[in-house]
């Protein structure tokens, strides 16, 4: 528990490194400003014991005051001034904090990306990142200034009367044993409360993404339930939480103030027995008010502190994250055959791919095919190295992929997904990604071979159109020919293409057959394919089931010699016929 408390607050200092300085000078303007909020109190007393003893005058009274509300006055000042600056420390932490998060992003393997749902994302980098600037700009400056200056308040009480001072601060160890209680409870039912609200954020996120899917397969129900539960958790959490903390809480707020309950008549039993004059008497009084004062703001920010610790370790479990670790400089490649050599692979510790053993054909089509959930597309993600084999080795050009730079890969293979991402700019902006020095003419050049042009003139702002969140605008094909419109340009030596007809129908099919072939011309083509007719010429056809290779040939040897081929390759052909008397009913 210790180590981790020294992790949090080493990360935290790391990330406040840029502005340690300001952080420093926000405490220490922060102590001055709770430094004049106790000038009042010594003022009172003063005034007290002055009006009480019969001794004054008006002067003295107007000049008490002036003190008074001068000590105030600094208090204000000097609490925006640090405030300021610490709050400008807190933006500056949590812009690390996200930069960090970022760019660790960028070093993990894509598939670790991929596994974490959007929103479980967005609410570490976004909302719970946001929670550290409250403790961070108000803990770090007040809760030290308000516990420094008891100490100064306790050493004057101690000089005026010994007794008193102690006796004003019995109640501070019973609040105090409270508060640690307090703290336990803080640390237990936290990160549960955290926990689960983070999850709900995430299903909530899940949800609202999802609405179109959900209404269209009329899984309403079932995935409101999903959101209802995760919202009667995040319920049940946050109750839990206060029923255990707030009883503690309410009694620390109330049991260390109580300074009056023994120092009161205490006080009065000295001065009835002439040990105690009547001005040390009102002075420890009210100056006894302002010993705890300090120490009750600071406990106030028990949440801050309790949360920053949830929330770096919430950080840290992304930062600390197993990166891809690959080198920087570039290999020279003598070609770009892809080889597994009893490759195995899994998610955490559920193992997809046994041992499995195959090679690309260099300026061929290598073919995956198999039935869901046969481990089809773990290998394409395997070969862009979205992940590290568990097991066995994949090579490029003979030289082991972990010995390759990520750019390296990247810019070797193009992988082009069932489920392809467009960005909220233009089209033309989407396809340059592919290549961000294209010129227009490219970017329309690679338009027309992926058969999108006419669309995209079609529409009416042309190549300026916005794709819209996630390219919301088009359908699945058309964002699938603007992918592959991305690949051409891009102009990899290897082309991976994960069911690229996926979302087509059988009457633009040969629109895309014809775009991929453009595609792929002199290259390496590694495609997944669920139409089994749009691989039939393939040099090498791989068959996967159960996370192996059941048989690997060309379309008429596993025709002949693998019997989960035939039954694939039988119901395509099946599907094909009725597609195609469906169409001619519609059409007679």
């Amino acid at each position: 528990m210790e180590a981790k408390k020294e992790h949090t607050f080493k990360r935290l200092l790391l990330f406040a490194s840029q502005c340690r300085s300001k952080m420093i000078l926000s405490v220490i303007i922060a102590v001055l400003g709770v430094g004049c909020g106790m000038i009042p109190y010594f003022a009172a007393a003063n005034i007290t014991v002055k009006i009480v003893s019969g001794n004054y005058s008006i002067k003295e009274l107007i000049l008490s005051v002036l003190l008074a509300l001068a000590g105030f006055t600094g208090k204000v000042v000097f609490h925006g001034i640090s405030t300021t600056l610490s709050h400008e420390s807190a933006y500056t932490v949590l812009k690390n904090i996200r930069s960090e998060l970022v760019k660790k992003l960028s070093k993990l393997p894509l598939g670790y990306v991929m596994e974490s749902s959007s929103g479980e994302l967005k609410t570490t980098i976004v909302d719970t990142v946001e929670k550290l600037e409250q403790p961070l700009a108000h803990i770090i400056p007040e809760m030290t200034s308000n516990l420094l200056i008891p100490l100064c308040i306790f050493a004057y009480l101690f000089y005026l009367d010994a007794r008193l001072a102690f006796i004003s601060l019995i109640t501070l160890p019973v609040g105090l044993i409270l508060y640690k209680v307090l703290m336990k409870k803080y640390v237990y039912y936290y990160p549960k409360h955290v926990e689960a609200g983070n999850i709900m954020n995430a299903i909530v996120v899940e949800y609202i993404n999802g609405i179109q899917a959900i209404k269209a397969f009329n899984q309403s129900t079932t995935s409101y339930e999903k959101y209802s539960d995760s919202v009667n958790n995040n319920c049940a959490a946050v109750t839990s939480f206060f029923q255990n903390t707030l009883w503690l809480y309410s009694a620390v707020m109330y049991i260390m103030p109580a300074t009056l309950l023994f120092a009161l008549p205490a006080g009065l039993y000295f001065y009835m027995n002439g040990t105690l004059t009547l001005a040390t008497f009102i002075s420890c009084i009210i100056l006894s008010f302002g010993l705890v004062s300090p120490l009750i703001q600071a406990m106030q920010l028990t949440d801050g502190v309790a949360s920053m610790g949830t929330i770096i370790g919430q950080v840290s479990r992304i930062l600390d994250a197993d990166e891809l670790k690959r080198p920087l400089d570039y290999k020279k490649m003598k070609d770009y055959k892809i080889r597994f050599d009893n490759v195995s692979f899994g998610y955490d510790d559920t193992e997809i791919l046994h041992g499995i053993s195959f090679e690309t054909i260099p300026h061929g089509i290598t073919a995956i095919v198999g039935p869901s959930g046969s481990g089809k597309s773990t290998v394409t993600k395997l070969m862009a190295s979205f992940w590290d084999v568990k097991g066995g080795q994949i090579t490029l050009g003979d030289i082991d992929v972990k010995d390759l730079p990520l750019n390296q890969i990247s810019d070797i293979i193009s992988y082009v997904s069932q489920d392809n991402f467009l960005f909220n700019m233009t089209i033309k902006e989407n396809i340059r990604i592919g290549k961000e020095d294209a010129t227009d003419e490219e970017v329309i050049e690679a338009a027309k071979k992926a058969s999108c042009h006419d669309f995209i003139m079609s529409l009416e702002y042309g190549y300026d159109t916005l794709a819209g969140e996630a390219g919301n605008h088009f359908s699945g094909g058309e964002k699938q020919r603007i992918s592959i419109a991305r690949a051409i340009i891009k102009n990899s030596p290897v082309i991976v293409l994960d069911e690229a007809t996926a979302y087509t129908d059988p009457e633009n099919e040969a629109v895309i057959q014809e775009s991929i072939s453009k595609l792929v011309k002199g290259k390496t083509l590694i495609v997944i394919a669920h139409r089994l007719s749009t691989i039939v010429s393939a040099d090498n056809i791989i068959v996967m089931n159960q996370g192996k290779i059941a048989a690997q040939g060309t379309h008429k040897e596993l025709l002949g010699k693998c019997k989960l081929y035939q039954n694939m390759w039988e119901a395509h052909i099946g599907a094909k016929d009725m597609d195609m008397k469906e169409g001619e009913k519609n059409n007679g």
